[in-house]
């Protein structure tokens, strides 16, 4: 049996930007082990003065839209210019086997091999919005390793897919012209959330196509109240195949990072999310203590329900009462 690492092999490791122990402590902080999430919890305290460096950049776009080929086309242009590139690459999980099939680092197969990058895939698990349940500690650890580019590619777009947003400091949409996304993104509100759009695949018999989406998405941003951080969305044309529009997106996100940072909304967002980011982890841990001493209760509780002798309304009341009067009994 292999022993297990130590909290200062972790942290240096890291700190020399090896990439093999960045992927060693991004499984850490993935494992449910008790043993596991001690030691991840003092790495991610021990990271966070080291964090924080980076752009993070949400690409969301529906499946077929060509997010790896993009994400590939954008990393390479990024690591060609000596900047250090990790890209999360979230897969969906089957709710019944919890497996995933994890093919984004097969797709990106020039990106992985370059020194200045790092292709993480992970399974989405139980989380919502098309990210991973520990992405946010597995941003900090690659800020800590030196990645100045965190890019997450979501699952694809859908209501929930806002998590995201609250995790980025520019969400791109990826856009398929003549697929129906016109219409299917104004509908689910994902451009509203958008800072940047982008239209893939404009080559070939494409081109036309590609460019009478673009002005339908460019009017219907205006449609949009401006957002908070003052930004303006823009819309490209890009085709990785002819590698388009690739520079264009940078200069675009740029753009964006300086408007931000000078008036004050960077910091803002960057606080907002951490707060988020403690509230969520504060019901999740509040739920975790009430539940774990009354297992037996609950699935007494779930077998009353699946027999219809309790609505799941009444039955999260009996379980929350019975777990605070316990708490009562052992703080007297």
């Amino acid at each position: 049996m292999r022993s297990r690492l130590t909290l200062e092999h972790y942290l240096n490791g890291i700190r020399e930007g090896n990439k093999v122990v960045l992927s060693q402590a991004i499984t850490l902080i993935e494992s449910q082990l008790d043993s596991d999430l001690i030691v991840a919890e003092k790495l991610i305290e021990a990271v966070l003065p080291m964090s924080g460096n980076a752009i993070r950049l949400g690409i969301t776009g529906s499946p077929g839209v060509g997010k790896s080929t993009f994400i590939e086309s954008f990393g390479n242009f990024l690591t060609d210019q000596n900047k250090k590139v990790a890209v999360l690459a979230i897969d969906p999980s089957s709710t019944k086997t919890k497996g995933s099939i994890l093919g984004d680092k097969t797709r990106m197969d020039d990106l992985s091999k370059h020194p200045f990058a790092f292709i993480r895939p992970t399974a989405s698990g139980s989380a919502l919005g098309g990210v991973a349940d520990r992405t946010r500690e597995t941003i900090l650890l690659c800020e800590a390793a030196g990645f100045k580019i965190i890019i997450i590619e979501t699952v694809g777009v859908g209501q929930s897919e806002i998590a995201v947003r609250s995790m980025v400091d520019f969400f791109l949409l990826l856009m398929l012209a003549g697929a129906g996304d016109e219409l299917q993104g104004i509908k689910k509100g994902i451009m509203e959330m958008a800072d940047g759009i982008v239209i893939t695949k404009a080559d070939h018999d494409n081109k036309i196509r590609a460019s009478q989406a673009h002005a339908d998405f460019q009017h219907a941003l205006h449609l949009f109240q401006l957002a908070d951080s003052g930004w303006t969305p823009q819309v490209l044309i890009s085709s990785a195949f002819e590698k388009t529009g690739i520079q264009e997106t940078w200069t675009m996100i740029e753009a964006h990072q300086t408007l931000i940072k000078s008036n004050g909304y960077f910091l803002k967002n960057r606080q907002d999310q951490n707060l988020l980011w403690f509230n969520e982890c504060y019901e999740l841990s509040l739920r975790s203590t009430l539940t774990k001493n009354h297992i037996k209760l609950k699935k007494e509780l779930e077998k009353r329900i699946i027999e219809n002798k309790i609505t799941p309304i009444q039955a999260s009341k009996v379980l929350v009462e019975k777990a605070l009067a316990n708490l009562a009994k052992t703080s007297t």
